[in-house]
This record gives structure tokens, C-alpha cells and sequence, in this order.
């Protein structure tokens, strides 16, 4: 049975979150996630400064 996925410790970085969830193989994982309607950006980081680095230089197109 696989590991359930959900997020836990969110913080917010203007309109990026960064939430930690365990990955399918029960490795904890850091992402940041844009929360601007149609911007679509998410992406998974293996330490939570990696997370809110790509955070705060995250650039939406969407306006």
C-alpha cells in the first residue's frame, strides 16, 4: 500500500505556498506551489531552503 500524500506544514511566501509532504516512497519532500489562478507553477525540492528559495524568486506571468 502506498504512503498517503498530503501536505503538513504550510507556509506562505506571497502567492506561493510551501507545504512538506511524503513522497510514494515515504521520503519527505519540500514544495512550492503557486496559488494564482491559470500560473499552474508546483515544484517538488528535497530541502524546505531550496523550497523557499525558488519561493521568493518565483516570477508568475499570470495578472
Amino acid at each position: 500500500m502506498p504512503a498517503r500524500d498530503f501536505f503538513h506544514s504550510v507556509m506562505r511566501i506571497g502567492p506561493v505556498q510551501i507545504g512538506t509532504h511524503r513522497d510514494r516512497r515515504g521520503r519527505t519532500k519540500h514544495a512550492a506551489v503557486c496559488t494564482n489562478d491559470q500560473c499552474g507553477w508546483s515544484a517538488d525540492y528535497s530541502s524546505q531552503s531550496a523550497a523557499q528559495l525558488a519561493a521568493r524568486t518565483h516570477r508568475c506571468r499570470v495578472s
